[in-house]
């Protein structure tokens, strides 16, 4: 069930995302009819690979397969900004230490 799902996922970023499915298509170097067929959930004779799964994401900038993916697993995801905004707590205590040796 997990595999349908996360077809029927992709397919609704290629068919219902920003970016027309023909200039994804383009994008990826791959054939509209092919990317199709492959993002088809009922296709049983078809797959889409890990390689164009990851174009897509690249292309769209939309991680919310990623984000499922994560979930079904028992993980969350968290952008790379996110995590290097937030002050590490070597860091936070590297900051401390040096104002308490300041105040010596």
């Amino acid at each position: 069930m997990f595999e349908k799902n996360l077809t029927k996922k992709m397919q609704d970023v290629v068919l219902e995302g920003r970016i027309p499915a023909k200039e994804i298509c383009s994008r990826i170097k791959k054939p509209y009819s092919t990317l199709l067929r492959e993002l088809n959930p009922f296709d049983t004779h078809a797959k889409l690979g890990a390689e164009t799964m990851f174009d897509i994401v690249k292309v769209t900038h939309n991680v919310s397969v990623l984000e499922f993916m994560a979930r079904e697993l028992g993980y969350t995801l968290t952008p790379l900004e996110a995590m290097e905004r937030r002050p590490r707590p070597a860091k936070v205590a590297a900051k401390r230490i040096r104002r308490q040796a300041a105040t010596v």
